[in-house]
């Protein structure tokens, strides 16, 4: 169960970078009420799932979860470079992620 709030707060986590591009100095109110929401929802699954598994692995599984999905975001999204080696070095970053999780 701690994997899985942990893999939901790295999917709020890419909510608030996402939701961070567009708060405008904290003045567009939807979007900063976004960007703290997700941040206190991923910070919690985050303190949650870090009683059961070990910290480090956590964290970096939860940094990686969201990195990649800020980088998937931005290249969706927002017309990001999506050549082929920032797509190898995203695949890099899941491969650690599953690499963390195998051996935790």
């Amino acid at each position: 169960m701690a994997w899985l709030l942990l893999i939901v707060g790295g999917m709020f986590e890419v909510g608030f970078t996402t939701a961070l591009r567009f708060v405008d100095n904290f003045r567009n109110l939807p979007w900063t009420l976004a960007f703290f929401g997700s941040v206190t929802i991923s910070m919690g699954l985050l303190e949650y799932a870090a009683r059961s598994i070990p910290m480090g692995t956590a964290y970096a599984v939860w940094g990686g979860i969201g990195a990649v999905g800020t980088v998937l975001v931005g290249m969706i999204f927002f017309d990001e470079p999506s050549t082929l080696i920032r797509v190898l070095l995203i695949l890099t970053i899941v491969a650690a992620i599953a690499g963390l999780k195998l051996f935790a």
